[in-house]
């Protein structure tokens, strides 16, 4: 059903300038209203127990309690929009199901690119239903053979120029191919884009550390456009 009247919006960030530019930006977007500014997250709680809210600006890095500490304590949290002066809080932040997060500086198209999103998902608009997928492999060209390949045993491909190497657990394919035809050609379910050059399996993740992902003990880097997508994807699987 939609979401007729402005979004609710509370502001938390201990930085005074800050609140002052993220309530400016809420000013300037139709769909949003302010239900007021929290300096501290311990004062924040405490709003959210009295007030109803739909939306949070929220500052990871504050003292006493942190952003994300606020965030564990709330049993329904409203929908979130971290803040952070880093990237270095995505991999928590996606854990906590958070729309989107800033990085300080905030402008307002990235502002309002992150309110669409809260917005889109405050309206519950039901998402296409992705058609079940039927078959578990592939056929992949090495060399002068057609090569099955069976979509769960993949972990991981790799762009190499006009190749692709295709790692599975028990060989390594070299394929002619580009990453856009494997997009295309594996499950959108199971496989995630990470990087310009990397391809992962999701059910083949073993652990993130910073801003990569270890398969089978590889370092598999994100990339920074897909950061958000990836983290997205990892929280729902």
């Amino acid at each position: 059903m939609p979401h007729l009247s402005p979004l609710r919006c509370l502001v938390i960030d201990d930085d005074p300038l800050s609140i002052q530019i993220v309530e400016n930006c809420i000013a300037s977007t139709d769909f949003l209203t302010s239900a007021g500014s929290c300096t501290s997250a311990v004062q924040a709680a405490e709003v959210l127990r009295t007030q109803s809210v739909d939306l949070l600006f929220l500052d990871v890095e504050m003292p006493l309690m942190s952003g994300l500490d606020l965030l564990r304590t709330l049993q329904n949290p409203p929908l979130v929009v971290l803040i952070t002066s880093s990237q270095q809080y995505a991999v928590e932040a996606f854990e906590h199901d958070v729309v989107d997060y800033l990085v300080k500086p905030i402008s307002y198209a990235r502002f309002l690119k992150a309110s669409q999103r809260a917005l889109e998902l405050a309206t519950a608009r039901p998402e296409p239903a992705t058609p079940p997928e039927t078959a578990d492999f592939t056929f992949m060209k090495v060399d002068t053979k057609l090569v099955k390949v069976i979509f769960d045993e993949v972990r991981y491909v790799e762009a190499l120029g006009d190749y692709v190497h295709v790692v599975t657990g028990q060989s390594k394919l070299i394929v002619y191919s580009t990453m856009k035809a494997v997009e295309e050609k594996f499950p959108a379910g199971l496989f995630v884009r990470v990087h310009r050059s990397f391809i992962v399996n999701l059910k083949r993740v073993q652990a993130i550390e910073d801003n990569s992902i270890l398969i089978d003990g590889k370092h598999i880097p994100i990339g920074q456009t897909y950061t958000r997508d990836v983290f997205q994807r990892l929280n729902k699987f």
